[in-house]
């Protein structure tokens, strides 16, 4: 729907064995992408990985931000001085 806080691609998986790192992942996309890596076979659950998002802006704020947006891009806003 191109709302302005969505990611344009919301995962981001890195091949390399060291990475996702906080440090140099959690702001993908504008902090709203999560960094996804280090996927191996575990005989337990079938697959372990590491999942790297930013807290805050893709948690409670952004995501509150990207609820809003979605509601008014579907038209849930009904006030006279709203585009």
């Amino acid at each position: 729907m191109d709302l302005p806080s969505a990611p344009k691609q919301p995962i981001a998986y890195f091949y390399e064995e060291k990475y996702p790192q906080p440090k140099i992942h959690r702001n993908i996309d504008k902090g709203m992408a999560v960094a996804v890596g280090r996927l191996r076979e575990c005989p337990i659950f079938d697959y372990k990985f590491v999942i790297i998002s930013h807290n805050t802006i893709r948690g409670a704020a952004g995501g509150t931000i990207l609820i809003a947006e979605l509601m008014k891009a579907k038209g849930y806003f009904a006030h006279p001085n709203l585009p």
